[in-house]
């Protein structure tokens, strides 16, 4: 069986996380992300969910997820998943939007899966040159051309890419992002919703795509890398957004996010060092 490799590149220039797998064997379970997604699967078979519909995707497919769009998906074929992306946070894209349509608005891509053999042709290999280093301008060029070509073949104003939301859901959603570090009991989000326990769940998971504690685990989850990235410890990243022990939080981590907390801390410490190695070198 072909060896897993995972890995994973931050580019300080354009401020975009680049990550390729490859020999992927492990499912991922339905949740979400608060950043943009763009990723090209280079080989296998899988069956994806995604925003409450099913997709069969391989080698060529492009796709396209809009912050806090469900999926999740497993491999059919019984092969391995080689898979290549990009992760793209919403100010970024703010910028990247502005420079391509003068307007400063958030877009919305659909549908979620395409074949697009002229994106490919900008997408592979600004994420080659992302992943070997490069300081040369052409990446921003190919980012940019990428972009102007996705906003406008599959854009649309990003609000009318999130399913309605009742203000009840709102609230729900509000109370888990401010007490996510805390111990949370579904009486709490209900009294604070204002909805029993079998018409949240309902409404919650018909419209996020995910349970309210699934949700929960996803902002803990989100909350943890940005206390990786910092340099925070992996227990004290746990400790820190509510999870209740570090093995309960390295698990969902990896299945999540598809490599360890302490593999993902140290991508970001090695690049802090390089930074600091260029700095004393040009002194």
């Amino acid at each position: 069986m072909k060896k897993e490799i995972r890995t994973v590149c931050y580019d300080e220039e354009l401020k975009i996380e680049a990550y390729r797998f490859e020999g992927i064997i492990q499912p991922f379970p339905n949740h979400f992300h608060e950043y943009y997604l763009i990723g090209f699967v280079e080989g296998g078979k899988r069956h994806m969910s995604c925003r409450n519909k099913l997709y069969d995707i391989s080698a060529g497919n492009i796709l396209l997820l809009n912050p806090g769009d469900n999926h999740g998906c497993v491999q059919i074929d019984g092969k391995s998943f080689d898979y290549r992306g990009f992760n793209i946070s919403k100010d970024v894209m703010l910028d990247l939007a502005e420079e391509v349509t003068g307007k400063r608005a958030l877009p919305g891509f659909s549908p979620n899966v395409i074949v697009d053999e002229e994106l490919a042709s900008y997408l592979q290999p600004l994420h080659k040159l992302i992943m070997n280093g490069s300081g040369e301008f052409e990446k921003e060029e190919l980012l940019l051309l990428m972009i102007s070509l996705i906003i406008e073949r599959y854009g649309q104003p990003f609000e009318q890419c999130i399913p309605e939301c009742r203000k009840e859901l709102d609230l729900a959603c509000e109370f888990l992002h401010e007490h996510y570090m805390e111990r949370i009991y579904l009486d709490q989000i209900c009294k604070c919703a204002g909805l029993s326990k079998s018409t949240l769940l309902r409404a919650f998971t018909k419209s996020k795509g995910v349970t309210p504690y699934r949700y929960l685990e996803i902002i803990r989850i989100n909350e943890a890398k940005k206390l990786l990235e910092q340099g925070v410890m992996p227990i004290e990243a746990a400790m820190q957004t509510g999870f209740s022990d570090q093995s309960h939080f390295t698990n969902y981590f990896s299945r999540f996010i598809g490599i360890p907390p302490s593999v993902y801390r140290e991508i970001f410490l090695k690049r802090k060092m390089a930074e600091e190695t260029s700095w004393h070198v040009l002194q």
